[in-house]
Order: C-alpha cells, then sequence, then structure tokens
C-alpha cells in the first residue's frame, strides 16, 4: 500500500485553515483519497488535555520554554498515534498546525529563537516533517478582526496584542523563505472559493498524478 501524504496547514489567528481543511478534504476525497484532518496540539486524547492547558489561562500562565515542551509533549503523542498510523494504512492527513507553529510562535514570538527550537524538534520529531506545508498570509490587523467576530472563546493566543500577530506573521513568511520545497504561500484574504482554487493547483503541481475536479 502506498503511504499517505502529510499536509500540514499554518498561519497566525483568524487566517481561515479550519474552514479550508474541511473543503481541502472533500476535494481529495472525491479524488478516491481517504483523507483524516486533525488538528494542533490535540488530535489525540492526551494531546488534547494539553491542548486545553496550553489555550487556556493568562498569558502569564506559562513560558515560552514551557509552553514549547508542552506542545512537543503534545505532538509526539499525536505522531506516534494518529498521524504515523494513518500515512502506513495509505490515509492523507491534514493537520491545522504543526512543528512550524512552534518555530514561529515560541522560537520568534515568545524569544526563545530558532536553534532551541530546532534542537528540541530533532530529539522529539527525529526529522519526520509534513510533505506539504501550505501558509495561509493575511494582515494581523484584518485576522483579529476575524477572531474577534467568530463567535468563540478566545484562546491565551488570540488575545496578545497586535506587535505579537506581526511578528508571528513575518515569523511565517521566514520559515516559508528558508523552506522553499516544502511551503506553498495563499493569499487569505481572497474569498473561501478562490482561497480553494488556489489551494487545489497547489495540490496538483506538488503531488505529480494528481487530478482535482
Amino acid at each position: 500500500m502506498e503511504t499517505g501524504k502529510f499536509i500540514t496547514l499554518e498561519g497566525g489567528e483568524g487566517a481561515g485553515k479550519t474552514t479550508q481543511a474541511t473543503r481541502i478534504k472533500s476535494v481529495l476525497e472525491e479524488a478516491g483519497i481517504e483523507v483524516v484532518i486533525t488538528r494542533e496540539p490535540g488530535g489525540t486524547f492526551g494531546a488534547e488535555a494539553i491542548r486545553g492547558l496550553v489555550l487556556g489561562g493568562s498569558h502569564e500562565r506559562w513560558s515560552g520554554l514551557t509552553e514549547l515542551l508542552l506542545m512537543y509533549a503534545a505532538r509526539l503523542d499525536h505522531v506516534e498515534k494518529l498521524i504515523k498510523p494513518a500515512l502506513a494504512r495509505g490515509v492523507w492527513v491534514l493537520c491545522d498546525r504543526f512543528s512550524d507553529s512552534s518555530m514561529a510562535y515560541q522560537g520568534y514570538a515568545r524569544g526563545l529563537g530558532p536553534e532551541q527550537v530546532a534542537a528540541i524538534d530533532d530529539v522529539v520529531m527525529q526529522g519526520f516533517k509534513p510533505d506539504l506545508t501550505i501558509l495561509f498570509n493575511i494582515d494581523p490587523i484584518l485576522a483579529q478582526r476575524r477572531v474577534k467576530t467568530r463567535g468563540e472563546d478566545l484562546s491565551r493566543f488570540d488575545t496578545e496584542d497586535l506587535e505579537f500577530h506581526k511578528v508571528l506573521q513575518a515569523a511565517f513568511l521566514d520559515i516559508a523563505k528558508h523552506n522553499p520545497k516544502r511551503f506553498r504561500i495563499v493569499d487569505a484574504t481572497l474569498s473561501r472559493d478562490a482561497i480553494e482554487t488556489q489551494i487545489k493547483h497547489i495540490l496538483m503541481k506538488h503531488f505529480s498524478g494528481l487530478h482535482l475536479g
């Protein structure tokens, strides 16, 4: 059986990743591909428990390093129990956030530095990376407006100030610049249909032989 593909969706808060994950899943399933959607932190029972710890509470609840270690504890459980087994069965995995979010949020925005995050990633992930990462690029001011109007409880990251989110956007673009073979950038300010069209073209170009309607 052919191994599945691992696709991650990255970007700041309010970029529209969750909406597009559902759309991408439908498009791939129409092409006869089995797909599972998951998220980080989360995806497994243990990782979801850690998600509550990381996203809840005040800004001061955790230091940047504690936050990073919690993220990687959740990620290891997620990869071992859900992602790798699914890929081994030939299932494609769409994941809302992965290691690049740790680099952006803790490495850049929390100031831990890329080297420290990369060192922990090497130990925990041992080189495991997505086949493709789609970055949803959006102006942080517009993204924050979306966050405040979507009617959901705000996380610790949602409530950070605008400067934090500007650093995040710059961080993701810098990470993408240094990983050009894996990253593709979409304009997340466009309509949902237009974003979906961008992503379909990206998928067909990145995975040879893939034909999407």
